[in-house]
């Protein structure tokens, strides 16, 4: 019981003595697509990737040297302009062609869980770090082909409210003066989640189809 003790105490005393928070302003130009799981048969097809644009607030609390949990709040936009191309044979012989362009545009509010790695100085006030992690993502707006309705119906609706990505990335970090830093980076965006609503299942008849969010950002700050 005593070893345990001491244990914990030396890990609250080391988690103490590192720990600190930097809060920083980012600014996230991304180049989103969208990817799919669908049949073969109809034909999807990421037509464009868009230049979207996300903007927030990010926290790191370091609880060792070199280690930080990273987190934040932003403001990001997704989607990609996709086609899809479906001849459905009818029980009468003949046939319906179910064809469509759309382009995506959904913003969510992006909350960041993620791991960032920090290393040695490589050069005076330069540092690298590798981030690790993933997003929970609340839709907040959606438009399809620039309109929020379509036949009555806000497009939003045709996407799911939620959302979860994985995070990879990485950048470099440089110090001005005493407390502020400058970085820079390159981040991978891939969606875990189905954003389809139902609404290419109900439209195409088949329930096997999924549509996920991808992304690169290009990714720049201040933190103080």
């Amino acid at each position: 019981m005593k070893k345990l003790t001491l244990l914990l105490l030396f890990l609250c005393f080391g988690y103490g003595a590192f720990a600190q928070v930097e809060i920083g302003l980012m600014i996230s130009p991304t180049i989103s697509s969208n990817r799919f799981i669908a049949d073969d048969k109809y034909n999807f097809d990421n037509e464009n990737s868009n230049l979207r644009l996300g903007v927030g607030v990010i926290a790191d609390y370091f609880f060792a040297q070199n280690y930080a949990f990273s987190t934040g709040l932003l403001y990001r936009s997704k989607g990609g302009e996709i086609t899809y191309n479906y001849t459905r044979e009818n029980t009468d012989g003949s046939t319906t062609v179910l064809s469509g362009k759309d382009d995506i545009a959904i913003q969510y509010l992006e909350l960041p869980v993620t791991l960032k790695l920090f290393t040695n100085e490589i050069a005076p006030s330069t540092i690298l770090y590798f981030q690790v992690g993933g997003s929970l993502n609340t839709k907040v707006a959606g438009k399809v082909n620039d309109k929020k309705i379509i036949d009555g119906e806000k497009t939003a609706k045709r996407f799911n409210v939620f959302e979860a990505d994985v995070l990879l990335g990485g950048g470099t970090e440089f110090q001005f003066g005493e407390s502020t830093k400058l970085f820079a980076g390159l981040t991978y965006h891939r969606g875990l989640s189905n954003i389809d609503n139902g609404y290419y299942e109900d439209r195409l008849g088949d329930d096997n189809i999924s549509l996920k969010n991808s992304g690169v950002s290009i990714d720049f700050g201040v933190k103080f």
